[in-house]
């Protein structure tokens, strides 16, 4: 590996950990995009869909757990949605991983711009602050909240993701989540689910562990210091921060996807 593909994926990991902290998200729905475009514009050389896939795959699973770990003591996990929800999507998402190993790189970009589109269609239906649940005994839809998770786990799983970005309009919108708990929940359930993630793509051969390293090394420092900025900002920033970064990955993506299918 050259220093330069070391700095950028440094750069890579490190941003796109701390705004996923901040919102709540793995960090796939920043990373995807940025490691498939970025560093052949850089350093001349990139990764394949499948190999971005892996790495986002277990850069997740150590972001999500650095953020869960900063906020552990915050009073805003609510457990019987993070297991319903995580151990839904650890069995989904292992489905989806190891199946994308027999699916066209082609396809699977196009199921993550599909993915990001229905996220950002969710978030600009966010329901109302007043009108959401109170965070203590909050009484969901178990069958809404599991068939959601089997859905999202599935299809993220293909694309390395634990569809965090798709989790967190579905606790707000659909839901109704109060923002700080979807936030908190959202990052302990995609801990649970990026470990059947990673192990799907793990037996599918599709992880480079040294470019992988350098991200889970970034991934570390840099979502605990987005949780701990999330703090300080507020809620309505966080969802505007959350729907913009869905939205720029959607539209690049959206553009490759058309720019080789015009050639």
């Amino acid at each position: 590996m050259s220093l330069n593909m070391f700095l950028v994926l440094l750069g890579i990991g490190f941003i796109g950990s701390m705004l996923a902290g901040m919102v709540g998200v793995g960090g796939a729905v920043v990373k995807y995009p940025l490691l498939l475009y970025i560093p052949p514009l850089i350093t001349g050389t990139g990764f394949t869909s499948h190999e971005v896939a892996g790495m986002s795959a277990v850069q997740v699973m150590f972001a999500s757990a650095a953020a869960l770990w900063a906020n552990r003591k915050g009073g805003q996990l609510h457990r019987p949605l993070i297991w319903d929800m995580g151990l839904t999507m650890l069995i989904t998402s292992f489905a989806g991983a190891y199946g994308a190993h027999f699916v066209q790189e082609s396809i699977v970009n196009v199921i993550y711009a599909i993915l990001a589109t229905i996220a950002v269609v969710i978030m600009f239906r966010p329901p109302k602050e007043a009108g959401m649940l109170e965070h203590e005994g909050m009484n969901y839809p178990r069958w809404l909240a599991i068939l959601s998770a089997s859905l999202v786990g599935v299809f993220s799983g293909m694309v390395g993701s634990t569809g965090s970005f798709l989790l967190m309009p579905i606790l707000l919108s659909v839901l109704k989540i109060p923002t700080r708990a979807a936030i908190a929940t959202s990052i302990a359930i995609t801990f649970i689910a990026s470990l059947g993630g990673v192990f799907g793509k793990a037996i599918s051969g599709e992880i480079l562990w040294n470019p992988t390293l350098v991200l889970v090394w970034a991934s570390v420092v840099g979502a605990p210091l987005g949780v701990h900025l999330a703090r300080r900002l507020r809620t309505r920033w966080l969802k505007a921060l959350l729907a913009t970064l869905i939205i720029l990955a959607c539209a690049r993506t959206w553009w490759s996807i058309f720019a080789i299918t015009g050639q």
